[in-house]
């Protein structure tokens, strides 16, 4: 990692100016900047399925966090504005990897349950045909987890998208087994987002 020598920890500002100019991804937390390791094919073919469904950077302004999650939606006018950060998810979705998923089940969650805007926060498991989705239980706190599997459907209300899980890994190779093609996967329903 290029970081200055004279300089240990970014403020947000100097990170935005330094990530822009750096050829690979870097997270930045409280300061901190840790570099993103390279995604396995079925990991980016999965987030694209999402993203494609669905159709930069994400901040957590609360714990002084950047971070690049595979997709995420806003509706936000304030993040039409920003170019570089957006601060008003919400659905945030991360594919998970044998690295990341530990994190992004916990302290990176954690940081996302502070953002007011999210409702839903989608993990996709690339190794097998399962996602969690944690969902606000209305205005409270709480989180109530939807475990989905193969022969599910994956409901994202606060985005109006229902797809059957299959969709999800079309033209990725879950370990279990073969690929699911595009032709096999039903395609998603999306209403208003």
């Amino acid at each position: 990692m290029d970081l200055p020598a004279h300089q240990s920890l970014f403020d947000a500002d100097a990170y935005l100016a330094w990530e822009a100019e750096q050829p690979t991804k870097h997270e930045y937390l409280a300061g901190e900047v840790f570099a993103m390791a390279g995604a396995p094919d079925a990991h980016v073919t999965i987030a694209g399925n999402v993203y494609m469904a669905l159709r930069n950077h994400l901040r957590v302004e609360e714990d002084n966090a950047f971070f690049y999650p595979d997709v995420f939606v806003t509706c936000s006018d304030a993040d039409r504005q920003q170019r570089n950060a957006k601060s008003e998810p919400t659905l945030i979705v991360e594919v998970l990897s044998p690295a990341t998923s530990a994190y992004d089940r916990g302290a990176k969650f954690a940081a996302y349950r502070k953002l007011a805007s999210l409702r839903e926060y989608l993990l996709i498991d690339p190794e097998r045909l399962a996602a969690d989705l944690f969902r606000r239980d209305g205005d409270s706190p709480r989180w109530v987890l939807h475990p989905f599997e193969a022969g599910d459907t994956v409901e994202c209300a606060s985005v109006g998208l229902t797809l059957p899980i299959e969709a999800l890994y079309a033209d990725a190779l879950p370990a279990e087994g073969a690929a699911i093609h595009p032709s096999d996967a039903p395609r998603p329903e999306s209403g208003p987002g």
